[in-house]
């Protein structure tokens, strides 16, 4: 897997070009956002790593300008902390966002989730997790073998995150899944219904493990 990753701190491109390589990533790095559209364009890779705070152009420009012809997952991973950059990042196309300081275990835990995602077909369209099994062909949900009744909202929810794995889903991606329109106003819908799926599918609904909240920005389900 080829990873761009676009960050003007030179350190943390070396540390990261070490670390990623050891891993058998192949890694090619831009150190501000105009040379980053520019390799990106040339390397054509399949996962951008992307710091917001760069030089000549931001990493919301960045973003923009590599969804008008690129698919590839971006990550963000910046320092920046706020809920309106995380939120204009994924607006923009982001497909996740990593804050600063972070441990590299979870970043390579988010590279295998992107590389799932990439590589998932309809010929296997069963997603576990804990003892639940959902089955997305035949739109069926079991726990430890026993059928569980989800609702056409849940089932809705649950299937667009299971089609997801390990993905952040921004809250408006599955209001305008769910109800169509991504001018919908969540008012509290989507925590609703994420507290039923909890009840239904995890072993301990107030610390759950695998239906995760994303605090001001979505939901990420999370397998073993």
């Amino acid at each position: 897997m080829k990873i761009l990753i676009a960050d003007d701190d030179p350190q943390l491109v070396r540390a990261m070009r070490i670390t990623l390589g050891a891993h058998g990533y192949d890694v090619v790095a831009a150190s501000d956002g105009a040379e980053a559209i520019s390799v990106a364009a040339q390397a054509k890779p399949d996962v951008v790593l992307l710091d917001l705070g760069m030089p000549r152009l931001d990493g919301v420009e960045v973003i923009q300008a590599i969804r008008g012809w690129s698919d590839a997952p971006i990550v963000v991973v910046s320092g920046r902390t706020g809920s309106a950059d995380k939120v204009d990042a994924l607006d923009a196309g982001a497909d996740d966002y990593v804050t600063k300081p972070f441990q590299i275990d979870e970043l390579l835990a988010r590279l295998r989730a992107l590389a799932r995602r990439r590589g998932a077909t309809p010929s296997d369209p069963t997603v576990a997790f804990g003892d639940v099994r959902v089955d997305l062909a035949a739109k069926t949900v079991t726990r430890a073998g026993a059928p569980v009744h989800l609702t056409p909202t849940e089932w809705r929810m649950l299937e667009f995150l299971a089609r997801n794995p390990g993905a952040l889903v921004t809250r408006q991606t599955l209001l305008k899944d769910i109800w169509g329109s991504e001018q919908v106003a969540d008012t509290g819908y989507l925590r609703l219904y994420i507290s039923q799926l909890r009840k239904k599918l995890e072993a301990d609904p107030a610390n759950p493990r695998h239906l995760l909240t994303e605090q001001g920005m979505g939901y990420r389900l999370v397998l073993d």
